[in-house]
């Protein structure tokens, strides 16, 4: 890792090589802040440019031959100088003598930190870039001065100069991915790029110091960093070369700012000496920004923050700490956000004396999903003597954090304070909790049930009714869970949260038996109420997203959940390390991937949520479900079935209201290693599961599934009443009475275009598939139409190909049964061959390449076209796109 791999840049790059090859040939300096990288770039240029063409000298100006006539272009000039010249002599000298050197070629000189060139290497500079055939580039560091003939070259117009931007998220993610060998989770990835702001240097710091301190770790492949971040010396001596010498009156204003931040521009003149606070913003320290109608003051860079904590004494951190809390409550703790604030400078100053204002900021962080945050002042709260309270909600966040057995103990500490229904109610569902999904005990359902039915309050019973509701669900309980949701919401004394939560089970379910509309309006009206269920239940968002998720995947609404992997919410279970919430986010997001045909992405993406969910019970399984149907996409038969053996390793009991995903992906792992009559059965057994289940909205995805394998005509479910067995085709086509949206039947008419072998069906369900942005089954269509198309050598089957080849060039590697299903045979020699001739090499020119006669390739040839249903070589080139895998240069 001593040396970085040179990642993005490419217009940059293109742009500094146009200076020297372009038409005009006119230079280029790029300017930027120390690290961003401007260095590296000049010398991935240079290195591009072929030396028998060009005369190219590279220098690296430096502070200590700054002083030094002609110091900072030594490297490139003769060490013998002729004596008695003037100034102007020995410019013309140096000239010449470069010129020399050159030999008629163009010369290229390309200066490194010119700000640090001496008086005469600088005018030399000017000189060559004034020359004809000669080039000059160079680079410059922001905040620096810079000679007068440097300046000039674009003040009078000689060469360009361009400011070199921070990288950007991609190119940070894909340098990042270079670097550590593997992807980087994407949550991760974003937070080294916002703290590194784009600059290679500081991110090259920041992941040394994750690696180094252990916080930087792969898991199934994915690298993830906790955040936690531990300060090398050789990052801190980098940002403190930033900072530079301050002040006492500065060093106050960026401490305050380092603890406070964002802080009022009021407040914060308040604490410090105004003029101090404008040279610190003078000198880049800080920034101000306007937030409505206030001013806030915030750090010039993140890093700052940690290198001014870190160095502070511990007795003026907890002063100042003490200060900013004294002032916001003077204030009035006017932001939403105050109390939270207060409470952590409080409790991090040792001031912290009041327990209800440690609860209330814990509420106020676990409402916003800070998991870390929110336990730290939970636990102070419990210490502060906060009572049962405090160590309700202490319990409740570290079940969500995954420590049950901690959160266990908690309860059991206040198990003598139950002296009153609510709190027992309350104290009963989080224990509930823990023990169902945290420990996996499933005899919490009974116990709830009966400790439910000694309590005497309606508001604390439903409370507990909607808990039991929803553990019902997950372990397929159905009509019990479906009777219980409708008793909570049918009693005017619930609580909101507990309303919520019972019309949460009931939107999942109606979106597992189909009934799409249903569901949505149900899940609309529990995001309606949110405001008022959040702060009892801010976990209740679990329960809405996998209902919400639910419904969006089986309706194919793929920008639904683009929509949902963007909100808010993802954001603050991102930042707040919620581990279940970003778990559950990143699988809908792989699960859009894999049917947009994005198989590498979905196939990281699902890796990264299997990394994340590593320790919990909740929806590992999933996780691996989803990863092996990626890898099942991809025809990566080995690593589709390791997955699925650590879906079954990692799948709770608790959430068998999952096993629709997770057989559907053990049916395509069959597929993929070959076992297509095992898939077959399996699928059928899972529809008829499905169908007994009541999950129509499920069974039409494991119908489809049978369809894609070309088995539209297999006979599922049970006899019906003329003694016969419905088809797929038909099963589906019944489904669409039931199953809402435009999905269903689509779906049917894809089983009903296979069962006839209609190319122009076929054809016209993968157009409707592609408008909906399901690649993948667009493919597959396209696909068996053009198998027929091939088969009955049809004269359309040219535009077939045409159709195919854009399907497949939307997606990156698939691998499906049933594109290889139709897919002709090609020998390694006719691939060889087939490719050679597509791509306008004559038979002759093949022949003498592989050591053939000029027959045998005609002959070879012939039998390509056969094969491909076409008619010669003019139709080749779009017959061999649609073969997948057709660029790796090998048959599939």
């Amino acid at each position: 890792m001593s040396r970085w791999e040179f990642i993005g840049r490419t217009e940059d790059l293109d742009r500094l090589l146009s200076a020297v090859t372009g038409g005009e040939g006119r230079g280029l300096f790029l300017s930027g802040t120390a690290g961003i990288g401007k260095s590296r770039l000049l010398r991935e240029g240079v290195a591009a440019l072929p030396t028998d063409r060009y005369a190219i000298w590279v220098v690296a100006a430096s502070a200590t031959t700054a002083t030094i006539p002609f110091g900072g272009l030594v490297q490139v000039l003769p060490t013998e100088q002729p004596r008695g010249l003037s100034p102007a002599g020995v410019l013309r000298w140096a000239v010449g003598a470069l010129r020399q050197q050159a030999a008629g070629r163009p010369i290229v000189l390309a200066v490194d930190d010119a700000h640090l060139l001496d008086p005469p290497s600088a005018a030399l500079v000017h000189l060559i870039a004034r020359m004809d055939n000669a080039t000059v580039l160079g680079t410059l560091r922001n905040g620096e001065q810079v000679p007068l003939p440097i300046r000039a070259l674009w003040t009078d117009d000689l060469v360009d100069h361009a400011e070199l931007a921070p990288l950007g998220l991609a190119d940070t993610t894909g340098l990042l991915t270079a670097i550590l060998g593997g992807p980087v989770e994407s949550c991760s990835a974003d937070r080294l790029w916002r703290l590194s702001e784009g600059n290679p240097l500081l991110l090259r710091e920041l992941v040394f110091a994750a690696l180094g301190s252990g916080e930087l770790r792969e898991t199934y492949g994915i690298w993830r960093w906790t955040g936690r971040l531990e300060l090398a010396p050789s990052l801190t001596d980098l940002i403190g070369v930033r900072i530079g010498q301050l002040t006492p009156g500065v060093r106050t204003v960026v401490e305050l700012a380092a603890f406070g931040e964002p802080l009022g521009l009021e407040l914060l003149n308040r604490a410090a000496d105004p003029a101090a606070v404008e040279t610190a913003e003078e000198r880049g320290l800080i920034s101000v920004v306007r937030d409505d109608r206030r001013l806030d003051v915030r750090l010039a860079h993140p890093l700052y923050g940690e290198v001014m904590r870190r160095g502070c004494p511990v007795s003026r951190t907890r002063r100042l700490r003490a200060q900013l809390a004294d002032l916001i409550e003077a204030a009035g703790k006017r932001r939403r956000d105050d109390l939270l604030r207060v409470a952590v400078w409080r409790l991090d100053s040792g001031t912290a004396q009041d327990p209800a204002l440690l609860l209330g900021a814990a509420v106020q962080a676990f409402a916003r999903y800070d998991v870390p945050l929110a336990t730290r002042l939970a636990r102070a709260a419990v210490e502060a003597d906060g009572g049962y309270a405090a160590a309700e909600l202490l319990a409740t966040i570290l079940m969500f954090a995954d420590r049950p057995e901690e959160a266990l103990d908690v309860l059991d500490a206040v198990a003598g304070q139950l002296d009153a229904d609510e709190r027992y109610s309350r104290w009963l569902t989080v224990r509930g909790m823990v023990s169902y999904w945290g420990l996996r005990q499933e005899s919490t359902v009974e116990e709830m049930a009966v400790r439910a039915a000694e309590l005497t309050d309606i508001a604390d019973q439903t409370r507990v009714r909607a808990f039991e509701a929803i553990m019902r669900l997950h372990r397929l309980d159905l009509a019990a869970a479906q009777r219980l949701s409708c008793a909570v919401l049918d009693r005017p004394a619930a609580g909101v949260a507990s309303r919520e939560l019972a019309r949460c089970t009931i939107a999942h379910l109606q979106a597992a038996q189909g009934r799409l509309a249903l569901s949505a309006a149900a899940i609309a009206a529990v995001e309606a109420e949110a405001d008022q269920w959040r702060g009892d239940m801010p976990y209740l968002q679990l329960a809405l997203e996998l209902a919400r998720g639910t419904r969006l995947m089986l309706a194919g609404e793929l920008a639904g959940i683009d929509a949902i992997v963007v909100d808010e919410f993802a954001d603050l279970a991102g930042a707040g390390d919620f581990r279940l919430g970003t778990g559950y986010l990143g699988i809908l997001q792989a699960y859009a991937a894999r049917l947009r045909g994005r198989s590498a992405e979905a196939l990281k993406t699902s890796l990264s949520a299997c990394a994340v969910l590593t320790s919990s019970g909740v929806y590992a399984g999933l996780a691996h479900a989803e990863r092996a149907q990626a890898a099942a996409l991809r025809g990566d038969a080995v690593g589709a079935a390791e997955a699925m053996a650590d879906a079954d390793r990692t799948h709770s009991p608790g959430m068998a209201v999952l096993y629709p995903w997770l057989e559907q992906a053990r049916g395509a792992v069959l597929a993929v290693t070959g076992d297509l009559a095992g898939a077959v059965k399996h699928l059928a057994e899972l529809a008829d599961r499905l169908r007994e289940d009541g999950f129509a909205g499920h069974e039409v995805l494991a119908l489809h599934d049978l369809v894609r394998l070309d088995q539209a005509a297999l006979p599922v479910g049970p006899l019906c009443s003329d003694g016969q067995r419905r088809t797929v085709a038909q099963r589906l086509t019944e489904l669409t009475e039931q199953v809402d949206g435009v999905l269903p039947p689509l779906l049917a008419r894809h089983a009903r275009a296979v069962a006839s072998g209609s190319p122009d069906d076929l054809l016209a369900v993968a157009d409707g598939f592609a408008d909906r942005e399901l690649n993948v089954f667009a493919a597959e269509a396209a696909a068996l139409a053009l198998h027929r198309l091939r088969r009955q050598r049809a004269a359309t089957a040219g535009a077939a190909h045409d159709r195919l080849g854009d399907l497949l060039g939307r997606c990156d590697q698939l691998r499906t049964p049933a594109l290889r299903l139709g897919q002709p045979a090609l020998t390694h020699r006719e691939w060889q061959i087939a490719r050679l001739a597509a791509d306008g090499v004559a038979s002759r020119r093949i022949a003498e390449q592989l050591f053939l006669s000029p027959r045998t390739v005609e002959n070879h040839l012939q039998r390509v076209y056969g094969k491909l249903g076409i008619a010669g070589r003019p139709e080749l080139r779009a017959a061999l796109r649609c073969i997948p895998g057709h660029e790796d240069g090998v048959a599939h």
